[in-house]
C-alpha cells in the first residue's frame, strides 16, 4: 500500500492507503524521493484555494518533486528501476496552437500536477508512489541528493521569470520577496549577467537567505522610507505575490524599465495605476510556470552551477504533512520544507 495525502478543504488534511497501479506502456511507477511545499500548496491547505483555483474535490497537492523509478511500462526504453529522476509536473498536449508555437506552458489542455485549475483536479505528488508519463521524467546519474533535485521545478519558475525579463546584462534588478522563488530568482538573475541584485522583504530571515545565495543588497521594507524605492532598478521581479510588493516594483522601476509578475496576487483584485505604466513607459509582463526552462534547471542543478542547499530548511516524512505545512508557512523558521517518502 502507498500513503497518500488529500486536502478536502481549508486545514482539512487526510490520508489514505492506496494500492499503486501498474504502469501502462508509456508510464513509469515512481517512488517519492522528496517533494517541496510550495506557496500554492500552502494556499490550498490554509485557504482551500489558490487565486481563482478552488478545491472542489479532495486534492493531493505537490508539484515539485524527485523520485526513484520502481517499475516501467512495456514501451519505456530510457528509464529503468532504481534510477533517480527529476519530475516535470507539466503535461502539455503538444498539439494546440501554443504548444506548436513553443509556448507549452500556456497549453490549452495543460495537465499540471497538484492543481485545482481544472475539474476533475490533477492529483499531485504528496504520496509515496505515483504514475508518471515517461516524457515528464528526466533520468539523473549525477551525485546529487533527491532533496536538491526536487528544486528543479521552482528553479524553472525563477528561470522563466528571468527569461521573461529580457536582457539583464549589466543591469540592476530588484526582487520583491526573499522566499524560495525570490532567492532562486536572485541566482537566475546572476546567471543572466545582472550587475546588481537588490532584494526586499518584510522579514529579516528571507533577506539573510537571499544574501547567502548572491544578492548584493537586502532591504527590510518595514524600515525603509518611501524614497528608498524611487528609480533604483532597471528590472523588477515581483516574487512575493503581494499587492504591496507590486507597488514597490512600480515605484522602484526606472522609466522604460520592465516589471515581471512571477507571484500570484489575490484573486479579489487590486488597484492598478495604469497611467503610471503609460507615462513612464514601463513594460509589465507575466511569467506563468515554465517551459523548456525545466531542462535548464536540471542541468544547472546536476552540474552544481547553482547550489540550492542553503534554501532547504527541513525534510519531514509524508505522514507529518500537517506539521510540515505549518513549518513551511512560518517564514521566520523556514525557506523550503520538503516531504519525503
Amino acid at each position: 500500500m502507498s500513503l497518500t495525502c488529500h486536502i478536502h478543504a481549508s486545514e482539512d488534511l487526510r490520508f489514505s492507503d492506496v494500492e499503486p497501479a501498474a504502469p501502462g506502456p508509456h508510464e513509469v511507477l515512481v517512488r517519492l524521493g522528496a517533494a517541496g511545499i510550495c506557496g500554492s500548496d500552502l494556499h490550498y491547505y490554509f485557504h482551500g484555494k489558490v487565486g481563482a483555483f478552488v478545491i472542489r474535490e479532495p486534492l493531493t497537492p505537490g508539484h515539485e518533486a524527485s523520485g526513484i523509478v520502481e517499475a516501467v511500462g512495456s514501451a519505456v526504453t530510457r528509464l529503468a528501476p532504481g534510477m533517480k529522476v527529476a519530475i516535470n509536473p507539466s503535461h502539455a498536449c503538444g498539439q494546440c496552437d501554443y504548444c506548436r508555437a513553443g509556448r507549452d506552458n500556456l497549453c490549452r489542455q495543460m495537465r499540471f500536477l497538484g492543481s485545482a485549475s481544472v475539474y476533475p483536479h490533477v492529483q499531485g505528488m504528496f504520496r509515496q508512489h505515483f504514475l508518471m508519463h515517461e516524457a515528464q521524467l528526466t533520468p539523473v546519474t549525477a551525485d546529487i541528493s533527491l532533496g536538491e533535485l526536487a528544486f528543479a521545478e521552482p528553479l524553472s519558475v525563477a528561470l522563466h521569470g528571468v527569461h521573461r525579463a529580457g536582457d539583464l546584462l549589466g543591469k540592476t534588478v530588484l526582487v520583491t520577496g526573499g522566499g524560495t522563488i525570490g532567492s532562486l530568482a536572485v541566482m537566475a538573475a546572476r546567471l543572466a549577467g545582472a550587475a546588481k541584485i537588490v532584494v526586499c522583504d518584510i522579514a529579516r530571515r528571507p533577506l539573510d537567505v537571499a544574501l547567502s545565495v548572491g544578492a548584493d543588497e537586502a532591504i527590510l521594507t518595514t524600515e525603509a522610507p518611501a524614497s528608498a524605492w524611487q528609480d533604483i532598478a532597471d528590472v523588477s521581479l515581483e516574487a512575493a505575490g503581494s499587492p504591496a510588493a507590486l507597488d514597490t516594483c512600480l515605484a522602484a522601476t526606472r522609466r522604460g524599465g520592465r516589471i515581471v509578475q512571477v507571484g500570484t496576487l489575490p484573486a479579489e483584485g487590486l488597484h492598478f495605476p495604469a497611467n503610471n505604466i503609460m507615462a513612464r513607459e514601463l513594460d509589465y509582463v507575466g511569467a506563468f510556470r515554465f517551459g523548456r526552462e525545466f531542462d535548464w534547471a536540471v542541468q544547472y542543478l546536476t552540474s552544481r552551477r547553482l547550489d540550492v542547499r542553503p534554501l532547504l530548511s527541513a525534510q519531514l516524512p509524508l505522514a507529518q504533512a500537517a506539521e510540515a505545512f505549518r513549518l513551511a508557512a512560518d517564514k521566520s523558521r523556514s525557506t523550503k520544507v520538503q516531504l519525503t517518502g
